[in-house]
């Protein structure tokens, strides 16, 4: 086990004079990162896919131990309803180790435009690096990371591009068939053709009480869900992909508007399984099969419909143990007029929810994207960082109840299954409006304080810092697979404290099209000491590993700890 370096001097340090748990400050200009997104006109929103907005991915490209960020960009149409070629390009910031980033998307030849929606990262093919998935409205792009210093967009040549007609969302990597190779798993929205939507106003479904607003997605094609297969390195020595899509059964859940894709073993047979938050259908939760296939069991175990039954908008999604109790909860954003979806793992392969009973039936006139859950003041248990923002500009100038941009909400988990809203106590960084979009969560500065990176529609972007003090203790844990994936994605660990333990799962994806740091972080509160760590790696197999010290970063590679000869 090596302990990651940290920074002696953090940048932004945290002060015992912001109240507790949070004050977050927004700093992305200060740290360089001031790239405009690009979603269709700024102010107007004439057509659904102008709306939706992208995502952001956090990642060590360099592995200088350092985390980096990847910002997504979307584009503009021209006249034939395609892209503009002359569209922005997506942006990879270096992270300098000081609290400010280089802008290295020339350098590293990921100079790349088109309609950016979602990214995830993932080392697919097993070299030590990770690379970037990127989904979009047209085909995706693969960018393979060439030994921390390039990366080359392989896309088409790996077969994963996909035909240009779906609209791609969500994704993640994935290795469903635990074969030591990631796959991926593509959500996909609508297609949508220029020629053949009507403008806002002109049929049934294109208004929005009573004002004529962009049409969709209801009355637009759904588009289906993709998984590509990882086939390993073939005759040309470079991975390729199988679109297994219509063989795993992901195909056969028709009929659905699909955003966000999270991975997580629910039911906790050693096998990984995927949520999708779908728009205005139910949710997906396909439960793998353990023999390549796929089956939606989302309305079977509680995680498809609100606890009226009903369907739901829901675009962003995240899964922890926010109780403590061992299993892996899941947490849904929704459009506006509705709230955000807490579901409760019950430890049986089912899920309840509750929404109204953790305090979070709330801010129904919000409209959320991106979700983490976060433990922002390492008191041991994971609160709730949310990005907002309406899709209709309309509802500022026609007064419809609510706000195209919209500020932040960070819920306090208090325990007791309690959380509280905090946001207007949480600092300058959480009240500013903006129309959220992509959110992911890392620890950029080594030293247990998470910090949040924000997307946001047709704007500038977000970089926020919590400066509050705490004396709590924390965990960092990055996890290495050497039979496995590299990345050790799908690995569930279990930190054993003297009183308590802390469950969560290595992945990539969730929020909203985004992904979040890879490298594990627990909370630990007062705890000072731990007894020991668990890790049932993506194959099943089980270890146990000494107690790594507190307040740092610890490496676990399989087959360095003590087998415990448990296979799943």
């Amino acid at each position: 086990m090596v302990a990651a370096a940290q920074t002696p001097a953090p940048p932004y340090p945290a002060s015992a004079d912001h109240p507790s748990p949070a004050w977050f400050v927004d700093v992305a200009t200060k740290a360089g990162i001031t790239v405009r997104n690009v979603n269709g006109g700024a102010e107007s929103k004439k057509y659904i896919v102008e709306a939706t907005g992208s995502g952001v991915a956090v990642l060590d490209y360099d592995r200088d131990g350092w985390q980096d960020i990847f910002l997504v960009n979307g584009a503009e149409l021209d006249s034939a309803g395609h892209a503009k070629s002359d569209a922005p390009t997506n942006h990879l910031f270096h992270n300098n180790h000081d609290g400010t980033f280089t802008d290295v998307t020339v350098k590293t030849g990921m100079v790349s435009s088109g309609w950016g929606q979602g990214a995830c990262v993932g080392d697919y093919d097993n070299d030590g690096y990770d690379d970037i998935f990127v989904t979009a409205y047209g085909k995706n792009r693969l960018f393979h990371n060439d030994g921390g210093m390039r990366f080359t967009e392989v896309a088409e040549s790996a077969g994963v591009a996909g035909s240009g007609r779906e609209w791609g969302t969500g994704c993640a990597f994935i290795d469903y068939d635990r074969d030591g190779r990631l796959d991926i798993a593509e959500a996909n929205y609508v297609h949508f053709d220029l020629a053949k939507t009507p403008k806002p106003g002109e049929e049934q479904g294109c208004t929005w009480k009573g004002t004529p607003v962009m049409c969709g997605p209801r009355g637009l094609p759904w588009a289906p869900n993709l998984l590509f297969h990882n086939e390993g390195k073939v005759a040309d020595g470079k991975v390729h992909f199988k679109d297994v899509s219509a063989a795993s059964g992901v195909q056969k859940t028709d009929g659905h508007y699909c955003f966000s894709v999270t991975t997580l073993d629910f039911d906790e047979d050693g096998w990984p399984d995927i949520y999708v938050a779908c728009d205005s259908t139910p949710a997906i939760l396909y439960r793998n099969q353990h023999d390549g296939t796929f089956k939606d069991v989302a309305a079977d175990v509680g995680a498809a419909f609100n606890e009226d039954g009903r369907e739901q908008a829901g675009m962003g999604a995240a899964a922890a143990d926010f109780d403590g109790d061992g299993h892996l909860d899941l947490f849904k954003t929704n459009f506006s007029d509705d709230t955000s979806t807490l579901y409760h793992a019950n430890g049986d392969g089912t899920f309840t929810d509750t929404t109204f009973a953790a305090g979070l039936g709330i801010n129904a006139d919000a409209l959320g994207w991106g979700a983490a859950f976060a433990d922002v003041d390492n008191d041991g248990r994971p609160d709730l960082l949310l990005v907002n923002g309406h899709v209709y500009p309309e509802v500022d100038s026609a007064k419809l109840g609510a706000s195209f941009r919209e500020p932040r909400f960070l819920y306090w988990n208090a325990g007791g299954g309690k959380f509280k809203d905090l946001s207007k106590q949480a600092g300058p960084g959480m009240n500013e409006p903006l129309s959220g979009r992509g959110l992911a969560v890392a620890d950029l500065w080594n030293d247990g304080r998470l910090s949040a990176m924000v997307n946001n529609l047709s704007d500038r972007p977000m970089l926020l810092v919590n400066e509050a003090a705490n004396g709590n203790h924390w965990l960092g844990l990055r996890l290495v697979g050497t039979l496995s994936n590299r990345d050790a994605i799908g690995a569930r660990v279990t930190v054993h404290g003297a009183s308590r333990n802390w469950v969560d799962e290595v992945r990539s994806g969730s929020s909203y099209n985004s992904s979040s740091d890879l490298r594990l972080h627990f909370g630990l509160g007062a705890a000072s000491a731990l007894t020991g760590v668990t890790v049932r790696w993506p194959n099943g197999r089980t270890e146990e590993f000494a107690a790594p010290l507190v307040n740092g970063f610890t490496a676990l590679t399989e087959g360095k700890g003590t087998s415990s000869g448990k296979h799943e």
